[in-house]
């Protein structure tokens, strides 16, 4: 107990992944991991902050609150930090217009974004989509463009469901980095930003969490 003790003294607030820490995805939705759910009921009992930072870039930041809910999670859509949405941000404030290589899941996210004339690529865990076409055409975009934009939403080598291991977004990323000779700008984990805005939302100092 002291040494957990010792180890919370001046933490305010605790970020949490939700793939592979709360639930497995998988076919059905995938299933909590065991213990999952009593340990965030205990964490909300606490005095302790508590905020979601995802890299999840197949369902909507709704979808996922409202499968997470239907397995027992106490969590709501304000306390998810999610890809898309920041994403979303990044493309007004800077008048870009993507094409997107992303998951039918995620589509709704970019509603009110304008997609005419692309002056960037966003890509996500597009899943079935990573067809050799639709990553031929983001690569022709990129390429026609003097100053070529790539926007990853993560980019993660791979992630765990009940399956097995599936190949995630940083490969694809990878090979359009490649294939054009520039780097993409990340959002979403690793990037240090996404991380600082998620401590942002949660009025948590970067020293004062866990």
């Amino acid at each position: 107990m002291a040494a957990w003790s010792e180890r919370l003294a001046g933490v305010r607030g605790v970020l949490l992944d939700i793939s592979g820490v709360l639930h497995d995805s998988g076919e059905g939705g995938g299933v909590p991991i065991p213990g999952s759910v009593e340990a965030l009921a205990r964490l909300k009992r606490s005095q302790l902050k508590v905020r979601f930072c995802t890299n999840e870039s197949q369902k909507s930041r709704g979808d996922l609150v409202g499968l997470l809910r239907h397995m027992g999670f106490d969590i709501s859509e304000d306390e998810v930090t999610a890809p898309a949405p920041a994403t979303c941000l990044i493309l007004k404030e800077r008048g870009l217009r993507p094409h997107l290589l992303i998951h039918d899941g995620i589509r709704s996210e970019f509603a009110q974004i304008d997609t005419s004339n692309p002056n960037c690529v966003v890509i996500a865990d597009a899943g079935e989509s990573f067809s050799y076409q639709n990553m031929n055409k983001a690569f022709q975009v990129l390429m026609e463009l003097d100053n070529p934009v790539l926007i990853s939403l993560g980019k993660g080598r791979y992630y765990k469901e009940t399956s097995g291991l599936m190949l995630d977004v940083g490969a694809y990323t990878k090979a359009l980095e490649y294939a054009c000779g520039i780097k993409a700008e990340v959002v979403g984990k690793p990037a240090p930003g996404y991380f600082q805005s998620a401590l942002q939302e949660m009025g948590v100092e970067s020293h004062e969490a866990q």
